[in-house]
């Protein structure tokens, strides 16, 4: 009976002395986390937001345009948050700016199925 009771005091305060190091070992795998979410997560994002801003606001007449509803046209007219789009012969939309999804400039070139 004597010797168990000594066994439990030494297991108790050898635990209970991991002070800093032990703290430090529970936080890093969430530090680890963190740090991987941001490299592969969030900063591609901003890197992707920050691009397409910037092609909005460079938008001109001529470009081709998809907006986020799906609709797919040439702009005809360039307001500061308005953008006139040509979607068929004769047929144009005003479409909000921050609603354009993506920005391609004219090539010149035919299509492949046309």
């Amino acid at each position: 009976m004597l010797v168990s009771s000594a066994f439990a005091q030494s297991a108790t305060t050898a635990a209970g002395s991991g002070g800093i190091t032990g703290t430090i070992i529970g936080v890093a795998p969430l530090l680890l986390i963190f740090v991987a979410f941001y490299f592969l997560l969030i900063r591609p994002q901003s890197k992707r937001m920050k691009t397409l801003q910037a092609t909005i606001a460079a938008v001109k007449r001529g470009d081709s345009v998809v907006t986020a509803g799906g609709i797919i046209g040439r702009v005809t007219k360039v307001e500061d948050a308005f953008v006139e789009v040509e979607i068929a012969a004769n047929t144009r939309v005003r479409v909000v700016k921050a609603t354009i999804a993506e920005v391609t400039s004219p090539t010149g070139t035919k299509p492949a199925n046309d």
